[in-house]
């Protein structure tokens, strides 16, 4: 059983772990409303307003940077600041050089609010910040690098934590990939044009654009589960020995499936085909992590009944081994040829978007919360458990719908008559998906109601006096 309790004369740095878990829930609520009123936009188109700024082109990636490095990165800064420091019973390295992370992230974030709906963007994928903040980024991640590194550098334990190896691995690759994609050539202060071109810059976009799922939303988040879940449930990681198999897996292997993105396009045929098998074979490591997150509560199921925290993890590795079974699937040709530019893949994104990286990221905060703030536990576990069923039904809600939407467009666009001509025309088969348009925007609003909770349960919990009950983190 790993015993991460302070040692004697330790101090560790919480200040800049509370200040990004505080602000992972603000831009939790914030990344989550833009969605959902993007998805009120398909239903309603007129909540645009009339106005540039406020139109779905504009405000979907608003949302995705919002919900990606806003929510999402903060998370894995709060987490893997105060894993590092416990893991390795040490104070973090360079504690300037911590709050300036925090506070050039913020930078970043605010950047992009206000860039991103003036349609200043670069066009790529989860990559379309300008080339000032590009920069401004690079700043920032090499200094959290530095800190984190570091950290682990002047450890007093002899042993790196698994947890560890999945933060770094994913520190130094979001690195490259940033780096490498963003390479432009700036025309004026707010232009620039990538120095790829064609068919290449395609596939650098989506080399960077699956990693940023494979190494920060997913090697980033599976450090946050090997802590977090052994923590809760109060138990030792299943098989420490398939922990780093799974790592060393999944990162020699994520970083080639980026082609998939790119099937039937003018990217050479046999990258394609190697994309692909490569998405087919990651499926193993995937599991093996899934599986090992799941099987580290034997001995501890009976606590899933109680413990509402316990559940948001262990859900969200079921929504993991959903979105990694399916993610493969996806990237056979054959059925690609079904689910391309479908809200299939929306599906799919949000599977592992909300069901794995949201859940996993809550079940998180809600342990760390008290700890951060001298408390035993959070304000209200009954408002845990009112926001899990929310998280729950509204991500089964969203992903549901838009797998039948989207499997009803591919085959509405793929149905020829006798003669050869088209069944249906576009605008059939936008018709068709109106009504699971309406149930995704509710599966939305259950999910942003939950957060709501969240931050009421928070605010709680840091204004409580300090006379609640603290608990023994060991």
């Amino acid at each position: 059983m790993m015993n991460h309790s302070q040692p004697q004369g330790a101090d560790y740095n919480y200040t800049v772990v509370r200040q990004f878990a505080l602000t992972t829930v603000l831009w939790g609520i914030v990344g989550m409303s833009v969605g959902v009123l993007i998805a009120a936009q398909l239903i309603w188109p007129q909540l645009n307003f009339d106005t540039p700024w406020l139109t779905y082109s504009r405000l979907r990636p608003l949302h995705t940077n919002a919900v990606i490095f806003a929510f999402g990165t903060s998370a894995l800064f709060a987490t893997s600041y105060y894993i590092v420091q416990r893991t390795c019973q040490t104070k973090l390295f360079a504690p300037r050089l911590a709050a300036f992370t925090f506070w050039g992230w913020q930078a970043v974030i605010l950047s992009a609010v206000i860039t991103l709906p003036l349609g200043i963007t670069s066009g790529k994928e989860y990559a379309e910040l300008e080339w000032p903040i590009d920069i401004l980024i690079t700043i920032v991640w090499l200094s959290y690098g530095a800190v984190f590194f570091g950290t682990i550098v002047k450890r007093t334990t002899s042993h790196i934590y698994v947890a560890n190896w999945f933060f770094g691995a994913f520190i130094i690759t979001v690195a490259v990939l940033h780096i490498v994609n963003s390479m432009a050539v700036p025309v004026s202060m707010w232009k620039s044009y990538s120095i790829y071109s064609g068919a290449v810059d395609a596939m650098v976009q989506w080399w960077y654009g699956h990693n940023a799922v494979g190494f920060l939303l997913t090697a980033g988040f599976l450090g946050m589960m090997y802590y977090f879940v052994p923590k809760q449930a109060g138990r030792p990681v299943y098989s420490y020995r398939l922990s780093i198999v799974h790592f060393w897996a999944l990162i020699a292997l994520y970083i080639w499936a980026g082609p998939h993105h790119l099937h039937y396009t003018a990217l050479p045929d046999w990258t394609q085909s190697l994309g692909m098998a490569m998405s087919l074979i990651l499926f193993a490591p995937s599991w093996g992590g899934m599986i090992n997150g799941i099987m580290t509560l034997s001995g501890a199921w009976h606590k899933l009944r109680t413990d509402p925290v316990l559940r948001f993890l262990v859900v969200s590795l079921s929504f993991y081994g959903m979105s990694t079974f399916e993610g493969p699937m996806m990237a056979i040709k054959t059925v690609n040829a079904l689910s391309h530019y479908t809200d299939w893949t929306i599906g799919h994104v949000h599977s592992g978007a909300l069901g794995w990286v949201a859940m996993v990221s809550i079940g998180s905060l809600y342990h760390l919360i008290p700890v951060l703030f001298g408390h035993g536990r959070m304000y209200s576990i009954k408002l845990i458990n009112v926001h899990f069923w929310l998280a729950t039904i509204g991500t089964v809600l969203y992903i549901v719908s838009m797998w039948i939407s989207g499997v009803m467009q591919g085959l509405m666009w793929r149905a020829v008559n006798a003669d050869g001509t088209l069944t249906y025309s576009f605008v059939e088969s936008v018709e068709a998906s109106y009504p699971f348009y309406f149930v995704r925007f509710i599966g939305g609003c259950f999910f942003l109601t939950g957060m709501f909770i969240m931050a009421f349960n928070v605010i709680k919990t840091v204004r409580a006096k300090e006379s609640m009950p603290a608990l023994a983190e060991a």
